[in-house]
C-alpha cells in the first residue's frame, strides 16, 4: 500500500509520535472551542508555518491539501449563500489547520509507530473486556486506506495526464473505486490468512 510518509527529514521527524498525536489532539479541539476570527487566523498562519518548516518533505501533502482547499471553499460557498460569512471563515480555517496538522503528522510519522502509540493508549480499555490490539489495528487500517486513497489518486491522475495531457477529474472515480476495493479485498484475505477470523 502507498503511503505519503516522507524519507526527508526533518525536526518533526525527530520528535515521538505520541507528543505529536497528543499536541494534534489538543490543537484540534481548540480549533472548536473559539469562533474568534483573530484566533483562527492565529491559528491558520501558525500550521501553516508549521508545514512551511518541513521544506521539501511538505510536498508530499500538495495534492492532498489542495483537495481540502477545494473542499473547504465549496462549504464556505454554502455558508456565504446562506448569508453566514464568519461561519464561513470559521469552517475554512478550522478545516485547512485540522487538515495540515493531520499533514505534518502523517508526512514524518511512520505508520508503525503510530499502531505503537495507539496500542499503548488504548491498553486500559482492556479491564474492561475490550482486545486493545483489535482496535488500535482497526485505527491504523483506517489511517493506511486514507494514505493509500490519496496515493492510488495522485498516481492515477499522473498516468491519465500522461496519456491525455488533461486532468482526469471525476473519469478517475471509477478506476480508483475498483483498486480500492481489490486492495480492501487483498487485506482482508490476508487478515483472514493471518488471524484465522
Amino acid at each position: 500500500m502507498g503511503s505519503l510518509y516522507s524519507d526527508i527529514e526533518t525536526w518533526l521527524h525527530r520528535v515521538p509520535a505520541g507528543a505529536k498525536l497528543l499536541v494534534m489532539a489538543i490543537a484540534g479541539t481548540l480549533l472548536f472551542t473559539t469562533s474568534s476570527v483573530g484566533w483562527l487566523g492565529a491559528a491558520g498562519t501558525a500550521c501553516l508555518a508549521l508545514l512551511l518548516s518541513l521544506r521539501r518533505a511538505a510536498w508530499g501533502a500538495k495534492r492532498w491539501l489542495v483537495s481540502a482547499l477545494i473542499a473547504a471553499l465549496l462549504v464556505a460557498a454554502f455558508h456565504v449563500l446562506m448569508g453566514q460569512p464568519l461561519l464561513a471563515y470559521a469552517t475554512t480555517m478550522r478545516l485547512m489547520s485540522a487538515s495540515v496538522l493531520g499533514a505534518a503528522l502523517t508526512l514524518t510519522t511512520r505508520p508503525g509507530d503510530l499502531v505503537d502509540v495507539l496500542e499503548r493508549c488504548l491498553r486500559p480499555l482492556a479491564r474492561f473486556g475490550f482486545e486493545p490490539e483489535r482496535i488500535a489495528l482497526q485505527m491504523a487500517l483506517m489511517l493506511r486506506f486514507v494514505e493509500h486513497f490519496f496515493t492510488r489518486w495522485q498516481l492515477l491522475a499522473d498516468a491519465y495526464r500522461l496519456r491525455t495531457g488533461r486532468a482526469g477529474g471525476l473519469r478517475l472515480i471509477a478506476p480508483l473505486s475498483i483498486q480500492m476495493l481489490q486492495t480492501s479485498r487483498r487485506v482482508a484475505d490476508a487478515l483472514w490468512a493471518r488471524l484465522g477470523h
